[in-house]
């Protein structure tokens, strides 16, 4: 076996975690918007929350490389508060991460809280749930299938970028070097053997990870409204 830095890897995992759970705090609300709004910008806001799905990778990287750059709106003001720039960082990643990975926690959910409906939800309001508490005590064990589709498929989504991350976080070992930015660097210098292991390594988890949560959607129950 070929000798292989894990700090991609380490990385990777790590950025994955940090963006799954910014997906559900900033995702689960989004959705619940928009499972149950009757505004007229559903649908416009819907559209924004698709566009990483259809818009090519390099295009939305390199619009975030500028937003989150020294003189970007965001980067700018980020600057003169902390010294340093959002872009070429690991808060970079993370924030161009969660952009990225958006549609594919947000409408997971959004179809679990539409399949839920306001039925179940009424009958806790009017036992005297707080609308917190519905939502906690039988939104959320009622809509585990979308909640765990969400989360794997934000954390495998992240796993695979490649175009975001290289625009925003270039290609740094230990800060952005994450692990298909390594497999790109092995087969530029055609170290086929060091891509394939890492591709290997990532298709195998990918698999495993798709499988089991399958097979644990299969073994939940099912939702009787």
């Amino acid at each position: 076996m070929p000798n292989l830095d894990l700090a991609p890897l380490w990385l990777t995992l790590q950025l994955a975690t940090v963006t799954v759970i910014v997906l559900l705090i900033v995702g689960t609300p989004l959705a619940w918007w928009l499972a149950f709004t009757s505004s007229r910008i559903r649908t416009a806001v819907e559209a924004i929350v698709a566009i990483p799905i259809v818009l090519p990778p390099t295009v939305l990287g390199f619009y975030l490389l500028i937003v989150l750059g020294p003189h970007g709106f965001i980067g700018g003001p980020w600057k003169e508060l902390s010294g340093s720039a959002l872009s070429f960082t690991f808060t970079g990643l993370v924030i161009a991460s969660t952009l990225y990975s958006l549609p594919f926690v947000v409408q997971p959910l959004h179809g679990a809280f539409e399949s839920l409906g306001k039925t179940h939800l009424e009958a806790a309001w009017a036992l005297g749930a707080s609308k917190l508490d519905a939502f906690f005590t039988v939104a959320v064990p009622m809509t585990l299938r979308g909640f765990l589709t969400a989360i794997v498929l934000g954390f495998a989504h992240t796993l695979g970028e490649f175009g975001v991350v290289l625009m925003v976080g270039g290609n740094i070992p230990g800060q952005t070097k994450v692990l298909s930015i390594a497999i790109y660097d092995h087969v530029e210098v055609l170290e086929y053997s060091q891509a394939h292991t890492l591709s290997a390594g990532l298709l195998t988890f990918s698999f495993l990870v798709l499988l089991t949560v399958y097979t644990i959607n299969r073994r939940l129950p099912i939702r009787v409204s």
